[in-house]
């Protein structure tokens, strides 16, 4: 069914409502931000269509969470090796809808099967404990034990930069544990989107266990002020981050919400290793990525030559058609995306950054483009670019560059190129960051790994583990005047 659709002209994305693909109702196209024609259609969802997926969600959650986890862990490990099955087929959704290379989306889906398998082995291992109350007087003759019980119902809403993978880890996880999930599609990936859904349904998922919504911000909040829903994992920005949580009220929330990432190349590291590891990772998904390597800082001693190993390799990356498998670097989201490239990197350049390669745009394609010495209070070195770009500074003093990456809002993920292991337990220590990675970029993570940020960038861990636990409460029983070890109050 994926193969089949990947290949249509205009790809349809239905919402999945009550055990069944709807298609009724006002209509958006996607146009491909490479091809500049539409590429998926999607229905857009109103207050009819929240209000017919909240009057199912409590008969849902009450089926879906008396499943068994190993009947859950079987279907995550069908849909796992269905992943791989249509590999190709999805990347060239995420190609035509996204702009993404295929190579990069074959890659993702990849990534989908890892998580689906992860989130199958953490479904087995959901359990609880025995306490040891006994061990204090008033706990003596009485036994108590814990168990990790489903929230219910887990509200998934998810960003268009990875929509297969993100949406892999938060309902791979809801479902491994045991909650029905609604799933909030991005309007810039709803194929992709639907075809996540359509795998797991394929590899036996529940119709109890999935609902999915397409539509626009208004349809999000809605959602999130549901009283029906009990928990809510949001990736997106900050300010819609914000948004979340006021609608949300007190529910559990697990936020990522971007970054502004730095990595910083010391004195004593390879170089050339560095050099070729930030131009493959700056410029991957055009930086379309929360861990993109955004801010480079170099020590002084071996700043030029950095800046001539990075600027080669990445004038050697290729630029295109996204569907060709030797691209590197194909379109942004939109063209808006491309000209707020172009236009902070400008910025940049009037203030006294050195323009070094690109600046420029064609369509949705930001030209990879390289800055060399802006200010600290340029916008590129501030905000998140979230684009095709990197500036590269130089710095002097270790405690120096710490604290100049400490200055962004932001805190998801930091790099490291360095040899000292005091360095190392120092950035880990000192770096105001959810996760550094030594002698590698802030762009890199395994979906098995707790993943998340601090400040700005948000709180809660993205790891199928982590967000087992944000899934699920703990749930108490005590026994009173019964113990385990025979003794009496």
């Amino acid at each position: 069914m994926l193969a089949a659709e990947s290949e249509a002209r205009v790809i349809p994305a239905p919402h999945y409502v009550g055990g069944r693909w709807l298609e009724d109702g006002p209509h958006r196209d996607r146009i491909g931000p490479f091809v500049k024609q539409p590429v998926s259609r999607s229905p857009v969802a109103g207050p009819t269509d929240v209000t017919a997926v909240r009057s199912r969600l409590s008969a849902y959650a009450g089926e879906t969470r008396r499943s068994a986890p190993s009947s859950r862990a079987q279907v995550l490990e069908r849909a796992s090796a269905l992943a791989l099955e249509h590999r190709d087929a999805m990347a060239r959704i995420l190609a035509l809808e996204l702009g993404k290379p295929v190579k990069d989306g074959r890659g993702e889906i990849e990534r989908v099967a890892d998580t689906f398998a992860v989130c199958a082995a953490e479904a087995r291992q959901i359990g609880g404990e025995t306490l040891p109350v006994a061990g204090w007087a008033r706990g003596v003759g009485n036994t108590a034990f814990t168990y990790r019980a489903p929230v219910g119902v887990a509200l998934a809403v998810t960003p268009f930069n990875a929509p297969a993978n993100l949406l892999a880890h938060k309902l791979g996880a809801s479902f491994a544990a045991g909650n029905t999930t609604v799933v909030k599609a991005p309007p810039q990936a709803p194929a992709s989107t639907a075809a996540v859904v359509a795998l797991l349904l394929e590899a036996g998922m529940p119709t109890e266990a999935v609902q999915l919504l397409h539509g626009d911000g208004q349809v999000g909040a809605e959602l999130c002020a549901a009283p029906e829903i009990g928990v809510i994992s949001f990736t997106g920005s900050a300010a819609t981050g914000d948004a979340v949580a006021r609608a949300a009220g007190a529910k559990r929330l697990v936020l990522e919400l971007g970054g502004n990432a730095a990595t910083i190349v010391c004195d004593d590291a390879d170089v050339a290793a560095a050099a070729r590891v930030c131009a493959r990772t700056g410029f991957s998904n055009s930086g379309q990525s929360c861990i993109s390597v955004q801010r480079v800082y170099v020590h002084r001693s071996r700043f030029g030559e950095f800046l001539d190993a990075f600027t080669a390799e990445v004038a050697a990356l290729s630029v295109g058609d996204p569907l060709d498998p030797g691209t590197d670097v194909g379109s942004m989201v939109d063209e808006d995306a491309a000209e707020r490239v172009v236009q902070w990197s400008a910025e940049a350049v009037a203030a006294g950054a050195r323009l070094l390669l690109g600046g420029e745009r064609d369509g949705a394609t930001a030209m990879p483009t390289v800055l060399a010495e802006p200010p600290d209070s340029a916008a590129v070195v501030v905000e998140e670019v979230f684009g095709a770009l990197v500036a590269v500074m130089p710095f002097d003093d270790f405690t120096e560059v710490l604290e100049r990456c400490n200055r962004s809002r932001y805190g998801l993920q930091a790099g490291l190129f360095t040899r000292d292991v005091d360095r190392v337990f120092t950035a880990w220590r000192d770096l105001e960051v959810g996760g550094l990675v030594v002698n590698g970029s802030s762009n890199f993570r395994l979906d098995h790994v707790p993943f998340g940020g601090v400040k700005d960038s948000g709180f809660g861990r993205e790891s199928p583990r982590s967000m087992i636990e944000d899934y699920t409460v703990i749930k108490t029983l005590m026994m009173r005047g019964t113990s385990l070890w025979g003794e009496r109050a």
